[in-house]
């Protein structure tokens, strides 16, 4: 019987072939470590996309009724980032809600650098299996709780990574493209982590 190509390169379970990947040995602790690391780097993303912005773009307002701007959409990430902190962390200091009407490109920068700190704090208690701390996640105030972990993680990054398209769409839309080089680097999560000394080699 002529084997499937599936079954031409299949190998035993639980083994890899030689030379395509190394086995990389992890503890809980080294995986928690990670998780925070790929927040971090997500928030060195919207950092970028802020510094190359054109401050023209910040509070231009794109066409369609209910479409948010730009300045809208970074101080809901805050402002919500808080919202995750005030209810799953209370331990951890809060930081200062944005109001999107008067805040600044760079006061929305500052602010986002000290609410991922936070949150990467959050996660790293969570991830620790400090109980006491974050004993569950609460994305909103009338979600159910959920248990704190990778889906917390995932959950926190797609919201961003959701919203940080929506920026880079407007800013193309209303006329004021992020550089290819800004865009390109988004992706260069080597060069990221080198520059937040996060990934290991």
């Amino acid at each position: 019987m002529k084997k499937s190509k599936m079954q031409k390169h299949a190998t035993p379970s639980g083994q890899r072939r030689a030379g395509t990947q190394r086995s990389v040995a992890r503890t809980p602790a080294d995986f928690a470590e990670e998780m925070v690391q790929a927040y971090a780097l997500n928030d060195r993303m919207n950092q970028l996309v802020l510094e190359h912005l054109d401050p023209r773009a910040w509070r231009a307002k794109p066409s369609g009724k209910g479409t948010r701007t730009i300045a809208a959409i970074f101080t809901h990430v805050h402002n919500v980032r808080c919202k995750w902190l005030r209810l799953s962390a209370p331990h951890l200091k809060i930081t200062a809600r944005l109001d999107r009407t008067r805040s600044t490109q760079k006061q929305a920068a500052s602010a986002l650098a000290e609410s991922a700190a936070r949150c990467c704090e959050m996660m790293s208690d969570a991830l620790s299996g400090s109980a006491e701390r974050v004993p569950s996640f609460l994305r909103d105030g009338w979600s159910r709780p959920w248990r704190p972990g990778v889906a917390m993680c995932a959950y926190m990054i797609s919201h961003e990574a959701h919203h940080r398209g929506q920026v880079c769409m407007l800013s193309h839309q209303l006329g004021f493209p992020l550089a290819i080089q800004t865009t390109a680097a988004m992706w260069n999560w080597e060069k990221l982590g080198k520059d937040l000394d996060l990934l290991r080699r």
